[in-house]
C-alpha cells in the first residue's frame, strides 16, 4: 500500500512476423487485459482492495494532477484471449493467448464517456 508505487504498462503490439525474425521485436502485447492481469497478481497476493488506488490514483497524486473521477468495472469473470489479432497486415498474438484469465473488465454502457473514443 504504499502510495509511490502506480501502475504504468508498457505493452509491445509487434506483428508477428517482426517479432519471430532474426532481429526481432521486444516485448509483448498485453495492452488488451493489462488490468485483468493486475487484478489476478493483486488477487493472489491477498490484496486486491489495493488495486484501485495502485491503478487509479496514487499515479495522479504523485504528479499533483487531479483523479479521474470516470470508473471502469472489472468481474470475476473467466476468458481467454484470442490465439491472435489481426494486425498491421499480419496479427499481433496477445500475452496469454488461449490461456484462461480470471477477470474481465466489462463493456462500457453507451453514452457512458461521451469523450471516449
Amino acid at each position: 500500500g504504499q502510495k509511490k508505487f502506480f501502475l504504468g504498462t508498457d505493452s509491445a503490439p509487434h506483428e508477428v512476423g517482426n517479432k519471430h525474425s532474426a532481429c526481432g521485436c521486444a516485448g509483448v502485447f498485453s495492452a488488451h487485459a493489462s488490468l485483468e492481469f493486475y487484478a489476478e497478481v493483486f488477487e493472489d497476493a491477498g490484496c486486491l482492495e489495493r488495486l484501485e488506488a495502485f491503478s487509479s490514483q496514487n499515479g495522479a497524486d504523485f504528479y499533483g494532477f487531479a483523479r479521474n473521477t470516470e470508473t471502469v468495472v472489472l468481474k470475476r469473470e473467466t476468458w481467454t484471449p484470442p490465439a491472435a489479432y489481426p494486425f498491421a497486415g499480419g496479427r499481433l498474438v496477445p500475452l496469454r493467448a488461449g490461456e484462461t484469465i480470471r477477470w474481465k473488465l466489462q463493456e462500457r454502457e453507451p453514452g457512458f464517456c461521451a469523450s471516449c473514443k
